[in-house]
């Protein structure tokens, strides 16, 4: 994928009063200079039958739109604003993907935008959730709406070829710059993915009618007409992904094809009604990744219960304060590096709660100082600072990246705050079987059978593995935390410090510090050689505001044992692809960094919705990665004599 994104090179052209973008890299107009709002609904929303197609949507239905030019985002607010007016009083959902080689910045996109005054609340939240111009799937969410958005940035050419296919696009918007100007995202290799993304019955609109683009459609099966466009415009696009026989073909048919038609849509229609449905998940742990699951789904409308042998958060997860600290990548590899990916899903996701704390991360350059300094030149401006010597409050030796976008998550707080969900019940029970049957999967408590449900998740850590057969093998790792009382000198309650350890307020009058790392060690008691341990790595940086802290011995703390995988990704997914049960594990010491995104994959999976990461991302959580291929034998021949 190409990584390195640079934004809209933009000069704005007056027409009535009104300032209409116009881009320099494609010397063409980003919408109609006649009424670009008008054209969006004649060409994509009327083109796609959306008006009625989405007013119609069942219960829990998932109806998906791709587009392939964001643009200003006035084809995706037209259809947010037409769903806002039609949207059936269920569960039903609507999801946009849409890809931007050249996103315009923020300030270009408010000022494109101001246009439009009858969009002007659905465009502040988009531009209150506009990501970065980082490469990659920025997933934005609109709950209140039953809306999100896919908005992946970078070459169409690179990112529709990578994308997962666990829910069939049903409608295209083709726009983007006039082929002309811009005809490689008319060629066939763009063409060919989007109809590997869609299936029978999705349509394809767009205000241009080329023979590039009815060609690629047509020799991909795709019946295309050409209904009057707007305004001055004699024609316009529309096509529809149509099954290889219809009952039309058929009517010199045999009475067994016409038959066996009718069975193929009534089989249809019934999967739709099964898949239609509110779920029951079972989720087995209450760490950060079960509660995170949790949410997921009961934000969704299904209902989850949530099985511990102890108390939520009783394991690696409960922590009194959590840091968002990731260590980014080569900005050209942004596109497919979990860490990078996760971080920016993070903020936002967790910006939500009342649990979370924006701040900035000053991390110390203690070896390879130039590879992380030059990161600060690589990203988009205000995402990182190179600073020497002093570190925020801290006068230190080391030169560090002050990474500018980061937060902290208060972990007992975003409990409840889950755990309030109507949707969501705890229960306290020690599971002991999970099993699919004909019934759904049966959950097994003290030898009988608690319940069965339609999904069962299983993010319980190391203990995972005593759920399923042939588990990958997690290693524990002992890590302790230590908190002190620093009233009488407090630090920013914005900034925290990473050392190898960190350092940060835990409140106005304690500074918390962590963390040990003793892998292969499983023993959770509290001891004064962690905090000593704890001690020393403040000190080997902040030598002189460690050494005014009050002395060790009267510390206290929290030892936990978290479970990391062999190659440090997660595992998510099934193990055995002919059940209904998941894994969700090996988050490691970056639990709350990955659950929020990890979450979104395993929700793809399991409801069949878009995914928001690459196809290699997905190859690399997998939960069968470390399943020993078997190769088969070869037959021996005995030599003739």
């Amino acid at each position: 994928m190409s990584n390195v994104i640079q934004t809209a090179n933009l000069d704005w052209h007056p027409v009535d009063g009104i300032d209409v973008p116009f881009s320099k890299q494609f010397s063409d107009i980003y919408f109609s200079k006649d009424n670009g709002l008008l054209e969006t609904r004649h060409v994509f929303l009327n083109g796609n039958d959306l008006p009625v197609r989405l007013k119609n949507l069942k219960d829990f239905e998932y109806f998906c739109v791709g587009e392939t030019g964001f643009g200003t985002g006035l084809n995706i607010l037209a259809l947010w604003q037409l769903w806002q007016q039609i949207r059936p009083n269920n569960q039903s959902h609507l999801h946009v993907i849409s890809v931007e080689k050249f996103p315009l910045t923020k300030e270009d996109l408010i000022r494109a935008l101001n246009v439009w005054p009858e969009l002007s609340n659905l465009s502040a939240q988009l531009i209150e959730q506009y990501p970065l111009p980082i490469a990659g799937c920025h997933r934005l969410s609109f709950p209140q709406d039953h809306f999100s958005i896919d908005l992946w940035l970078g070459d169409a050419h690179d990112i529709f070829p990578v994308m997962e296919k666990t829910k069939a696009v049903d409608a295209w918007f083709l726009d983007g710059f006039a082929p002309s100007c811009n005809p490689d995202i008319w060629e066939e290799n763009v063409l060919k993915n989007l109809v590997r993304l869609s299936d029978i019955g999705t349509t394809f609109s767009s205000f241009s009618v080329a023979g590039v683009l009815k060609r690629g459609l047509k020799e991909n099966g795709i019946t295309v007409s050409r209904p009057r466009g707007f305004k001055h415009k004699r024609e316009m696009l529309k096509a529809i992904w149509e099954a290889p026989e219809t009952t039309e073909d058929l009517n010199h048919s045999s009475e067994k094809n016409i038959e066996l038609l009718s069975n193929q849509e009534e089989k249809l229609k019934e999967e739709a009604q099964s898949h239609f449905k509110q779920r029951q998940i079972a989720i087995i742990g209450a760490g950060i990744a079960g509660l995170s699951s949790a949410w997921a789904f009961a934000q969704r409308g299904h209902k989850v219960v949530i099985y511990d042998q102890s108390a939520p958060l009783s394991g690696g997860s409960g922590n009194p304060l959590a840091l968002l600290n990731p260590k980014l990548c080569p900005i050209e590899q942004s596109s497919e590096h979990l860490m990078t990916l996760a971080w920016q899903h993070a903020i936002r996701h967790y910006q939500k709660f009342d649990a979370f704390r924006p701040i900035q991360v000053n991390q110390l350059a203690l070896k390879n100082a130039d590879d992380l300094l030059c990161l600060a030149e690589q990203y988009p401006q205000n995402v990182l600072k190179a600073q020497k010597e002093n570190a925020g409050d801290l006068y230190t030796e080391f030169s560090s990246l002050n990474l500018l976008h980061a937060g902290a998550v208060s972990p007992h707080q975003l409990r409840d705050q889950i755990l309030e969900h109507p949707l969501i019940r705890f229960e306290q029970a020690e599971i002991t079987q999970v099993a699919q049957s004909e019934t759904g999967v049966a959950v097994w408590s003290d030898n009988q059978i608690i319940k069965h449900f339609d999904h069962v998740i299983v993010c319980a850590a190391r203990n995972s593995q005593r759920l399923f057969e042939n588990y990958p093998n997690l290693k524990p790792i002992r890590g302790q935390v230590s908190w002190v009382n620093n009233e009488n000198q407090p630090l920013a309650m914005h900034q925290a410090q990473s050392y190898g350890g960190y350092c940060m307020q835990l409140d106005a009058q304690h500074l918390i510090l962590g963390a040990s790392f003793y892998p292969n060690r499983d023993d959770n008691d509290v001891l004064l050689e962690d905090h000593v341990h704890n001690y020393d790595l403040i000190h080997s940086v902040f030598p002189e505001y460690a050494e005014k802290l009050v002395d060790v011995s009267t510390w206290q703390g929290r030892a936990s044992v978290r479970a990391q995988s062999q190659d440090y990704f997660p595992l998510l997914g099934k193990l055995n692809p002919k059940d209904e049960i998941y894994t969700f594990a090996g988050l490691g010491s970056k639990g709350f960094l990955f659950a929020p995104l990890c979450t979104e994959i395993l929700i793809s999976q399991i409801l069949g919705e878009a995914c928001p990461v690459p196809s290699s991302l997905v190859k690399k959580l997998s939960a069968t990665r470390f399943q020993k291929k078997v190769k088969a034998k070869k037959p021996y021949f005995k030599p003739q004599l």
